[in-house]
Order: C-alpha cells, then structure tokens, then sequence
C-alpha cells in the first residue's frame, strides 16, 4: 500500500507579461511541471498587443491550476506584481512566487526556492552567492548588474548580495506585513523595495543560488527611465515611513 501523499504548501507563481507570446506556453509548461500538486500559476498580462493575453486564455481554459489576470495597460513590473500578489492572497496562496516569463529565470530552480522557505520567510534566487552565476552576458552588463546590487547594498545597509533579483518565494506573512499599498517603484527598485521591507520588518531572507540566463526570444524590457528610478528611488528608502 502507497504511503499517503505529504501535504504540500499552497503554491502561487506570479508571472508578469507583456509582449511573451513566444514564450509564454513554454515557461507556463515548464513551470506548472516544477510545482507541487497545489499551485496555481497567474499570469498577469499588460494588455499585451502581439496576443499574450490570448494564449494565456487558452491555456487557462485547459488547465484550472492556471489563472489570469488582464490588466489595462502597461504600467511597469511593479504594479503586475503587486497586482498578482493580491489575488493570490485573496486566493488563500501560503507561498508566493515571483519570476520572469521569458525563461531567464529557470523553473527548475522553483522547488529549492520553495523549500528554502520552510526555514526562512523570503528566498532570493541570487545571481551572486556562492553556486550563482549569470550565462550568456558580456562584462559591461555583468558589471551594470553587479554595481546596480552593489549600488543599492551600500545606500541601504544590507547583507543581500543580489538586491535586484526579481526570482523570489515570499511567506504569505510578508506580503501581508509590509504594506503592500504604498509601494511605489514601477521597475526593478521594486525588488529591492520589497526585500528591504522584509528586512526591516524583521523577516528571516535567504538567498539561494541560481544561475540567470539572458532571455532567448522577445525584446529585454529594461530601460533607462528604469534605472534612473532605481538610482534616485533606492537611497530614499531609508527615509519613509509606511
């Protein structure tokens, strides 16, 4: 006789698009496969206009354990996140992931983000720890990369070495302790906005190593207006209140 299956966490993947529609049903695949028996994957579409809000309605109608979220317009990663992050409370999610939809953050890496989390409240997929590593970048943007997280370690006071990894596993206690209404950051400031806050708020954050890989298919969303946020956006931090 079989021993009865374990009970397994609650598991919500936020995933942002705009503009996957080559990639989108292959990380979904990907994805739903590296999960456990309860998940649900939410894809949080920006009014996408090469039809990924299209395929993600198909694939949501052949598949319960995927949902989507059609938003208006294009607003940033932020305010996607934050978007998914509360249909996924109100959905009762007791882990919530986030990650790319263009496969340079590896599924396979998921379960380890998971189990980190039966110790610690939030994990960090981390380019730079120890076992981490970036594939297919020139030194330029590896420098860029490295001094962004550099950069934002400084002005904050933090011990986590990849500041502005966006492949992340919260406890459904953080995201309901650091006040998700008043944040603010649109682009890539958001990631080191919410792991400060957790930091702050006395939550236990570890990093797990991954290797990143620059995306295959589709266009990198990253731009200048993203990075001059993060330069002015990261330092003020240590200023507010919430």
């Amino acid at each position: 006789m079989p021993a009865p299956a374990l009970r397994t966490p609650d598991v919500w993947v936020i995933l942002p698009t705009y503009n996957e529609a080559e990639n989108l049903e292959r990380i979904v695949g990907a994805v739903v496969e590296q999960l456990p028996a309860s998940r649900r994957v939410l894809i949080v579409d920006d009014n996408s206009p090469d039809g990924t809000g299209e395929i993600a309605d198909r694939l949501a109608g052949s598949d319960e354990s995927i949902a989507v979220l059609h938003r208006k317009r294009k607003e940033g990663l932020g305010p996607a996140y934050l978007a998914g992050f509360r249909v996924a409370l109100d959905g009762g999610a007791e882990r919530i992931i986030e990650m790319d939809a263009d496969f340079s953050h590896d599924p396979a890496f998921l379960p380890k983000l998971i189990e980190a989390t039966g110790d610690a409240d939030l994990a960090i997929g981390s380019r730079y720890v120890p076992g981490g590593g970036i594939a297919d970048w020139g030194p330029m943007r590896r420098f860029i990369s490295r001094g962004g997280s550099a950069y934002a370690r400084l002005a904050l006071g933090l011990p986590i070495r990849d500041l502005t990894g966006g492949f992340k596993c919260f406890r459904r206690v953080v995201l309901e302790t650091i006040n998700l209404d008043t944040i603010e950051a649109r682009g890539y400031a958001f990631q080191v906005e919410t792991t400060y806050r957790a930091i702050k708020a006395g939550f236990r954050v570890v990093e797990v190593p991954i290797t990143f890989t620059d995306r295959a298919d589709g266009t990198s969303k990253m731009t200048k207006a993203i990075v001059a946020e993060a330069m002015w956006r990261v330092p003020a931090m240590r200023f507010r209140r919430w």
